[in-house]
Formats: structure tokens, sequence, C-alpha cells
């Protein structure tokens, strides 16, 4: 049977710049630049993505193109049948569990934005009013169940249609979309009166800020939100044509995630501001803070309409490239049918996001290392399994493949000169910068 495939150059593009753009540039970045020092943490952020975390990007991406294969059959094959096969197990396991617990905070975005389409962000509220409902909601178990069952089956019947039709067809529409949206948003937050204090926090630097966690949190923002050491780049990857340069897909994906996450500050810090709250807020910023402030200003019942959808397609474009990888395995490896492997994962997914769900409410007392399920799930994919994923991937690369297999691959047979040029000092980063840097800010942010 004929493996799909990508249709064009513009649908591989928006498919990877959709996996990464996501939950982690409206939910996370913001909330994470507000907790650490604004200015400071965006500089530090910057420096990872392009130093380190695009080096393992583009790492992946000459993984899953050069095996044509799912990730665990990608580093089977291109290890001659090693023990590296269970690197590929792994990050076919990974995105399953980040997808699990993902779903639930997608769930939200599907609650909230039902919401703004009635207007319950509208009108002289408090701010303590929409913590009530935010809590209100994630502690009743049928609603979150619910909103989590909605988000995954979403997910799932846009993958269960292909890669071509489903995924591409998807991405290409809505990833437009979504960026003149968040765009449209972010120009008007800069009208409100007070928004150059919003902006300022934003873009003036303050490093007294910045420690070991500040660096290990904006790299492991920058792995959350690059979609790496789970696998997803690496499948979307065996999916893109021969012909494309790697470097200007994976540069293009990087630059895309990253003017993302800034025009979302943009978007949110100065609207925060204006009205005087906590940039500080955690991940209650967008769903306690943003619906306050939505109700505060001019035509605020309309923003907070095109901001929560925006936000659902942000967490559909990512979720849909995590459940991916897992059927991509299925059916490769263990021969089920695209509708079968979609639904078998499906079930998994949801058992797995229900115990995350629950955890704000009926089991909020059960603890696994000190920590809520949600929060244990969160913390063990995004700063242990992600960042795992990703050094074993750069040392798979950086010393297990032929350095010459590497070039010829990054090159496209030695045809694209200025990749030939570069590759000396992609090479150095992937072999050495790299694996050094993430253990370094992985130790000193555990330690820290």
């Amino acid at each position: 049977m004929k493996r799909d495939s990508f249709g064009s150059r513009f649908g591989a593009l928006v498919a990877m710049a959709g996996s990464a753009v996501g939950l982690g540039n409206l939910w996370r970045f913001p909330y994470l630049v507000g907790e650490n020092g604004g200015a400071a943490f965006i500089i530090v952020y910057i420096a990872m993505s392009f130093l380190i975390c695009l080096p393992i990007f583009i790492s992946e991406f000459v993984i899953g193109r050069r095996s044509q294969k799912n990730a665990y059959a990608a580093f089977r094959d291109l290890s001659g049948g090693s023990a590296w096969r269970w690197v590929g197990l792994m990050t076919v396991i990974v995105p399953l569990i980040v997808l699990s617990y993902y779903s639930v905070i997608g769930g939200w975005s599907i609650d909230y934005m039902l919401k703004s389409f009635s207007f319950s962000f509208t009108g002289e509220s408090s701010r303590s009013t929409f913590s009530t409902m935010f809590t209100d909601f994630v502690s009743s178990p049928w609603s979150s169940l619910a909103a989590h069952t909605a988000f995954l089956l979403a997910t799932t019947l846009i993958v269960v249609v292909g890669i071509k039709d489903g995924i591409e067809r998807f991405s290409k529409v809505m990833m437009p979309i979504l960026f003149f949206i968040v765009l449209g948003i972010a120009v008007y937050s800069l009208t409100l009166p007070g928004a150059g204090s919003g902006v300022d926090y934003l873009f003036r630097p303050d490093f007294s800020k910045i420690d070991a966690k500040a660096f290990a949190a904006a790299l492991g923002q920058a792995f959350f939100s690059l979609s790496l050491g789970f696998g997803t780049i690496m499948t979307y990857a065996s999916y893109v044509s021969k012909k494309e340069n790697i470097m200007t897909q994976s540069v293009a994906t990087a630059v895309s995630d990253l003017m993302f996450a800034m025009i979302a500050g943009v978007a949110i810090m100065p609207a925060v501001f204006a009205f005087g709250l906590d940039p500080q807020s955690g991940p209650g910023l967008v769903f306690e803070t943003l619906p306050y402030v939505f109700g505060q200003m001019p035509a605020g019942g309309f923003v907070a309409i095109l901001f929560f959808v925006a936000l659902l397609v942000a967490a559909l474009t990512s979720s849909i490239s995590m459940l991916e990888v897992a059927v991509a395995f299925l059916v490769e490896e263990r021969n089920m049918s695209r509708k079968a492997a979609c639904f078998v994962l499906f079930a998994v997914c949801w058992v797995i996001g229900a115990l995350c769900a629950l955890s704000f409410g009926p089991l909020s007392d059960v603890q696994i290392a000190g920590r809520s399920i949600f929060d244990f799930f969160d913390n063990l994919s995004s700063n242990i399994l992600m960042t795992l994923g990703s050094l074993l991937t750069v040392l798979f690369v950086g010393w297990r493949l032929k350095k010459t297999d590497i070039y010829d691959e990054f090159t496209n047979g030695g045809s694209i000169s200025a990749n030939a040029k570069m590759f000396g000092v992609l090479w150095f980063l992937i072999r050495y910068v790299a694996p050094v840097a993430i253990i370094a800010v992985f130790v000193s942010g555990l330690i820290g």
C-alpha cells in the first residue's frame, strides 16, 4: 500500500508549524514570561530556540525523512536493528502521554469558546467571579470529562481522514486563520489605555530574574512548543518530499513558532497591564485573568470569541501531530487500518486524560511523587521525557549515524550549496553544543 504524504511544500510547512504552534504559545508562553521576568526570559528563550532546539529539530527532520518510516521504525532501521530502536518506541509512547493531559486543556478551550459565544465574559463581574467560574468547571467531573472527550474526538476525526486530506487540509485552512485572529487581537490590545506598560514588561530585559530555573523553563518551553523529543517532527518529516530543503523548512517552522509566541504575548500582556492585573498569574492567566479583561474592554465579548476560537484551533493543530505519531506506528508496524488505530489510541488517551481531568475534582487528593495526576504527567513529559528524547536524538544523529549520510540528507545529495556551507556549524552544534547544553540546563533546573 502506498504511503500517504503531504501534497505540497506549503502543506508540509503549515502542518509542521501547526505542530509547533499550539497551547504552548497561547497558554504556556505568556505566563512563563510573566513568571520569569519578561523580556529577559524572551531573550533566553530565543537563544535556546535557535542554538539548541533548531539543531534538534533538524536532527529529527533528518531521521524522519531519511527513513521515510514511523518514529520506531526510523530508529530501528537507521541503527541497523540495534537497541536504539527502544528510543524510537519511547518517542511513540511520549506523545500519547502528552496528548492525554493536553486534551484536558484543549477541552477547557472548547468550554470557554462556548462560553464566549454566549457572552459570558461581559459585564461588571469581578476577577474572583472568573476564578470561581474556572474552579467550578475544572472540578466538575462531568463538565471536564465531556470537554476532554469532545476535544480528543475532534483530534481523532481529523487524523482518521489521513495526511493529505485530513492533517494537511485542516492545517492549510486553519493556520492562516489562527495567525490573523491573534494578530488582530494584538493590534487591538495595543490600543488600550495603559497598554504601554505591558509592552515595556515584555521587551525591557531584567536579567536579575534569570537563574537556573529560568533557563530550564525556557528550554522546556522551547521543547514543548517546537514539539521536540516525542516523535512528531520525525513522523511529519517522513511524509515530506526528498526535494524539499530541510534547512528552509526547519528555520521557517522555528521562526513561525517564535513569531506566534511573541504576537500572543503582545495580544495578552498589554491587555493584562491595561487593567492593572498581575502578569504572573500562572496557567490561570488565560482562563481566569483574560476573561475578566475581556469583560472590561470595549467590544470585549467579540474579542473573547476570537481569542478562544484561536486557542482551540492552536490546540488542535498540535494535538493532531501527537496522535499521528502512534497512528503511523500501529498502521505500519501492526498492520492496523488507520481508522482502527485512531480509535484504539482514542480509548487509551481518553482513560489517561480522564484521570488528569478528574485530578482537579474527585481525584484531587491523589498524589504521585508529591504532585497531582495532571501535574505529574505534565512534569514527567515536559521536563523529563521530552528532554531525554531530545538528548538521545542528537546523540543518535551526532554519534551513531554516519556523518556522510547526515550531510547527504541535509544537502539533498550535495545539491543545496548553502546547506553544504552551513553543515560544519550544524554538525558541531548537534554533536557537542546541544547535548552538553541539554544536560547542563536539565541538571541545573533540578538543583537550582
